[in-house]
C-alpha cells in the first residue's frame, strides 16, 4: 500500500475523531456515504474449537473466533437516515441519556490499509479506545477494533462501512448514545 493513502487515511480518521469530540456532529455526517453501514456488536464468550475446558455434545456451540457475524445480534445496525436522526435528535432537547452532553476523547491507534473491492475503496482497519464522561460522576471506557471501507468521493475520503467490535462482551454502560 502506498505510504501517501495511509497517511491520507490516518489523517481522515484522526479527523474524524476530532470532529466526534468537538460534537461537530452535522460535520461529522458530511464524512459518510449515503449509502453506509454502521455497525457494532461485542465479542461473543464461546468455546473455541479447541478447548478441552467442557465437554460439549453438540459441535455446533464451538466457534473458530469470536467475532460476531454479520447476521448475528448487533448492538448497532445503521444507515446515513438513521445516524441522521440521531444527529437531529441531540438538538431537541429530549435526548434525556444526553442532556448533559457526553465528553468524549477518541483514541484511534494501529491503523492498516489495504486496497478495496474497487479501485476507489480502501479498508482500513484500526484500534480504539472511547473515554466517555457525563454529569458529575458517569464514566464509561469502550475499547475494540474498526473495521472500515473508505470510498474516494471527489479527491475526499468518505466513511463507506464501519464495522465495530467491541472487546467487551457486557456493556456496563447505562446507554450507547455516543458515535465510535
Amino acid at each position: 500500500m502506498n505510504e501517501d493513502v495511509l497517511r491520507e487515511v490516518e489523517r481522515f480518521l484522526y479527523r474524524e475523531a476530532r470532529l466526534l469530540d468537538e460534537r461537530r456532529y452535522v460535520e461529522w455526517l458530511a464524512l459518510l456515504t449515503d449509502d453506509i453501514r454502521y455497525w457494532m456488536s461485542a465479542r461473543g464468550n464461546r468455546y473455541p474449537r479447541h478447548s478441552k475446558a467442557i465437554s460439549i455434545l453438540d459441535p455446533n456451540r464451538y466457534v473458530a473466533d469470536d467475532i460476531p457475524k454479520e447476521d448475528e445480534l448487533a448492538l448497532l445496525d445503521e444507515t446515513k437516515e438513521t445516524l441522521n436522526m440521531r444527529v437531529e435528535r441531540l438538538d431537541t432537547g429530549m435526548a434525556w441519556a444526553e442532556d448533559p452532553p457526553s465528553r468524549t476523547r477518541h483514541l484511534i491507534t494501529n491503523v492498516e490499509v489495504e486496497l478495496g473491492p474497487e479501485p476507489f475503496e480502501v479498508a482500513a482497519f484500526s484500534n480504539f479506545i472511547v473515554y466517555r464522561t457525563r454529569a458529575e460522576t458517569e464514566q464509561d471506557l469502550y475499547v475494540g477494533t474498526r473495521r472500515d471501507r473508505l470510498r474516494r468521493i471527489d479527491q475526499e475520503w468518505k466513511l463507506a462501512e464501519r464495522r465495530v467490535i467491541l472487546d467487551q462482551n457486557v456493556l456496563l454502560a447505562k446507554n450507547v448514545s455516543i458515535f465510535f
